[in-house]
């Protein structure tokens, strides 16, 4: 009898703990799966579309000119959450070259971002000081001097921001008529040049819904004639290339106005 008596004292007990078990939650499982979210960058002059060696665009002092290069570096990006939180993508997964005339490089995939719906996109025209001044081990894909499209200084250590180059009547004869524009600097203790610009997007009335099973792609326009038509009026005539010299930070106080949110696009 009391053999009877303990085994169906240790049946019961079995029988609770496995009713525990399965009403318990199991944090691993009951966590969001991160899904995926794409960046599209839609380069433009003005309403019309960014063509390379085709079509002629004007900026607001009047200058005809074509574009043959049209190239940019996005980092450290970081997604504002519909509670005010950010996601903030890991660095060695945040650094990224849009080339216009590589139009594999005008769609960033952000992965593993953790599941929720996003109202705003921050990041970073350039690469950071921490970065640039890494070792070369650390600074691979879009940050290798070696394959970056020209898109670093070897005379100055450092990276070429932005970079406009084309061809006007208005450039000088002894050019060949081209202009350029290579903008960079990220304010080292002895050339205080800093031409790093922060960007911040809203979504506008969009909620960006991230999930598992769904990769929600944002169109991002570029207007590439921001840079010509911003605080400063830039003049090709009068400027037809600029570098790393003072002049630059008025580009660059321009190029932060050449971003902005158009509509989420359906994949």
């Amino acid at each position: 009898m009391k053999n009877t008596s303990t085994l169906g004292l240790f049946l019961a007990v079995i029988i609770t703990l496995s009713v525990v078990s399965c009403n318990t939650s199991d944090p691993v499982f009951d966590a969001p799966v991160p899904g995926k979210m794409q960046l599209l960058f839609d380069n433009v002059a003005g309403s019309a579309d960014l063509k390379l060696n085709a079509s002629t665009y004007q900026n607001a002092a009047g200058e005809s000119f074509t574009v043959t290069k049209f190239n940019y570096f996005i980092s450290n990006l970081r997604l504002r959450k519909e509670d005010g939180s950010e996601y903030v993508v890991p660095q060695n997964s945040s650094y990224f070259l849009i080339e216009e005339e590589k139009p594999a490089s005008q769609t960033i995939t952000l992965n593993n971002v953790p599941a929720g719906k996003y109202t705003g996109l921050t990041f970073l025209i350039g690469v950071d000081s921490l970065r640039s001044m890494a070792d070369v081990s650390q600074r691979t894909g879009a940050l290798d001097p070696g394959t970056n499209n020209g898109m670093y200084w070897d005379w100055n250590s450092g990276y070429i921001f932005m970079k406009l180059e084309g061809i006007s009547a208005v450039a000088p004869a002894a050019q060949n008529n081209t202009f350029f524009y290579h903008i960079g600097g990220f304010g080292r203790s002895t050339v205080k040049i800093n031409n790093l610009r922060t960007v911040t997007l809203s979504f506008r009335n969009d909620v960006v819904n991230v999930q598992m099973d769904a990769t929600p792609a944002l169109r991002i326009t570029t207007d590439a004639l921001k840079i010509f038509n911003g605080p400063t009026q830039l003049s090709i005539a009068q400027h037809p290339s600029v570098m790393f010299d003072t002049f630059s930070t008025n580009v660059a106080n321009n190029y932060v106005q050449m971003f902005s949110y158009d509509r989420v696009q359906a994949n």
